[in-house]
């Protein structure tokens, strides 16, 4: 077992091909733990240079939406009236703490991405 960080592309690379070579390794075996080790240093090396970034809080929303197979009318009863959803999910609105909290708990998405700040489109 040859393990080394990864600090390049290349090196990046060729660690991705080692553990595809040992992906399916028994487990208990030097070449499974050859594989955890490596997930962790590829883990660590992506997170670093491939960050995905959160979305803003309507983009979250939209996303959810379209994972239930909801329309703008189906948060009505969560946010407002017509007129306010479309101004929320244009970003012509801001989310105030009540819709926050409908949105948690029916769309059950995480707070912390809801209080994000974002900015209105005027």
């Amino acid at each position: 077992m040859n393990i080394k960080l990864i600090k390049t592309e290349a090196d990046y690379r060729n660690t991705l091909e080692r553990l595809d070579e040992i992906f399916d390794a028994k487990i208990g075996t030097q070449e499974s733990d050859e594989a955890d080790i490596l997930a962790l240093l590829i883990d660590a090396y992506e997170k670093k240079n491939y960050a995905i970034e959160a979305p803003d809080p309507i983009e979250a929303i939209k996303i959810r939406m379209e994972e239930m197979e909801l329309k703008q009318l189906d948060l009505v009863d969560i946010i407002g009236g017509k007129s306010r959803v479309s101004e929320v999910l244009n970003k012509k609105r801001k989310l105030t703490v009540e819709m926050i909290r409908n949105l948690k708990n029916r769309l059950n998405l995480s707070t912390d991405i809801l209080i994000t700040d974002y900015k209105l489109i005027r």
